[in-house]
């Protein structure tokens, strides 16, 4: 097998992301919009103005930091979620299949012409359609690789399946009986077994009630107008729901 030489390899990604950013602005004219935002937790990437938006799935490659002068990769960092830094572990993978150090640090001494460079080597591992970089007013850069047109019906089912909560910022969404809370132990009958951070299929929803309320869907051979009133089902997010129960079952 051919030795990559690291220098060559990262000059070539480093010429081949022009002709993709090109491509990519070509194609979906991101400049017009007015807005930008980001959600680790949807892992959606949106350019808005007004009603009109346009979405992206996108991987968190790493960070540049103006003030250090210092590189992070993604998966290096504990503050980046999982689904939108996996991807960044094709990078290492292929820095230790490579023996490139670059790509296998997790922190080091940097600069900004290298942290593009590291960009472009990850859209080109991660056949990525092009990269943005969110301008912020601190001196953290931050690198996102897009990876994928995601169509408005979609991303609205995406965002739809997260909630604002004022403990736990933005998470999953799950539904509890009126009943449930994080302080009494009042049972915790769930529709599915669960556990933290456990992927959910796309009809899916983490929910559960307390014991009375399966005494009355029990009584009523199900979900029923009659149970469901008694339940008096709320929203709240995924960790409220495993601190509820933590708090009955006693473990998480």
């Amino acid at each position: 097998m051919d030795t990559i030489d690291y220098d060559n390899f990262a000059e070539k990604c480093a010429e081949d992301l022009k002709q993709l950013q090109d491509k990519f602005d070509k194609d979906y004219n991101i400049s017009v919009y007015e807005n930008w935002f980001y959600n680790q937790a949807t892992g959606l990437l949106t350019f808005s103005t007004g009603d009109n938006e346009i979405n992206f799935r996108y991987a968190d490659v790493g960070s540049f930091s103006e003030k250090s002068n210092t590189w992070k990769w993604s998966w290096d960092n504990e503050h980046t979620l999982d689904n939108v830094k996996s991807k960044a572990e094709l990078i290492r993978e292929f820095g230790q299949n490579n023996n490139f150090s670059k790509l296998t640090t997790g922190f080091f001494e940097s600069n900004e012409v290298e942290a593009w460079e590291f960009a472009a080597i990850a859209a080109k591992l991660v056949n990525g359609l092009g990269v943005y970089r969110p301008v912020n007013d601190n001196q953290l850069k931050i690198f996102l690789v897009v990876t994928e047109f995601v169509d408005n019906e979609t991303a609205k089912t995406i965002k739809d399946k997260f909630v604002q909560c004022n403990a736990h910022e933005y998470k999953r969404r799950a539904f509890v009986c009126r009943h449930l809370n994080k302080k009494d132990k009042v049972g915790f009958e769930e529709s599915f077994e669960t556990f933290e951070n456990m992927e959910l299929g796309d009809d899916d929803d983490f929910q559960a009630w307390c014991n009375e309320c399966e005494v009355i869907r029990q009584r009523e051979d199900g979900w029923n107008d009659k149970s469901m009133r008694f339940a008096d089902i709320r929203l709240v997010c995924e960790e409220c729901y495993f601190e509820m129960k933590e708090a009955n079952l006693g473990h998480r």
